[in-house]
């Protein structure tokens, strides 16, 4: 066998977009929030499902799965490779946007269904060790909770370092895929939950079309492209604050050896300055 990355825009929406197979979704959405007996989501309705021929044409970054349940509680499941700028104000906005579009002006605001946004991020975004944090409105002293209609969860993929051998929880297997799935050739054998098999089978290349997978690497081939775009950025920051230093050295007199051995720039560059 030969799974597909599940991080890749395709791939992502067509294992947990499936209309055909809403087990994938329900079992994620239940590991990730730990939801069980009475209180685990039956069924759900996906708001936005996996349609090839108009997902491979879009330009946008923002690569995400909504659902609703029974209860019309909203589910946003979005996956970042990257760490955009201001992307802590975007998730308030994005969530708080999906919050007030339920109801028009001059609608009761009892109306208005919980929303709960799922962000699977493939970089560090929060400061603690947590692969997997919940996030929500609550009093910053005694952490009573008023506000109730909106969740965040967070699941840092480079923070999840466990092996396959010591998973037992549903939780770890379901981040173990995400993270780990393009690397296996066999499904693991402590996989029992169905949604999760249902999902390493949709990830196996051997069924996917032709279409699909031409779109499939296109889309890794933009996502390098985009990865290409933050580290020249990066790399040009950090060239422009080392002249910024050496500019200031040189106003104090320093000699340029001295500069050079401090900034890494080559005398030349320095002398120009």
């Amino acid at each position: 066998m030969q799974f597909v990355d599940i991080k890749n825009d395709i791939a992502f929406r067509k294992i947990f977009g499936n209309e055909t197979k809403k087990i994938i979704l329900i079992s994620f959405l239940n590991a990730i929030m730990k939801l069980k007996d009475s209180r685990a989501i039956a069924d759900v309705e996906i708001l936005n499902p996996y349609q090839l021929p108009i997902i491979k044409n879009l330009k946008a970054s923002i690569i995400d799965i909504k659902a609703r349940d029974k209860k019309g509680k909203t589910y946003i499941i979005e996956m970042q490779v990257a760490e955009p700028d201001g992307l802590d104000k975007r998730l308030l906005y994005y969530a708080g946007k999906e919050y007030s579009q339920q109801i028009e002006s001059g609608e009761y605001y009892s109306e208005l269904k919980p929303v709960v946004f799922i962000g699977i991020f493939d970089f560090r975004f929060t400061q603690g060790d947590k692969y997997l944090s919940h996030h929500a409105v609550c009093d910053v002293e005694n952490g009573e909770r008023i506000i109730k209609d909106m969740d965040f969860y967070f699941i840092e993929l480079p923070k999840f370092t466990k092996p396959l051998e010591v998973l037992t929880e549903i939780t770890d297997k379901w981040l173990f895929f995400i993270k780990e799935a393009e690397n296996l050739t066999l499904i693991p054998e402590n996989i029992d939950d169905e949604g999760l098999k249902a999902a390493y089978q949709d990830a196996n290349k051997f069924y996917w079309g032709k279409e699909e997978l031409a779109a499939y690497d296109y889309a890794a081939m933009r996502e390098q492209d985009e990865r290409g775009k933050v580290s020249l950025a990066e790399k040009r920051a950090a060239q422009n604050e080392k002249i910024e230093i050496a500019r200031k050295m040189k106003q104090k007199g320093l000699s340029d050896k001295d500069i050079s051995d401090f900034t890494g720039l080559a005398e030349e560059e320095i002398n120009q300055l």
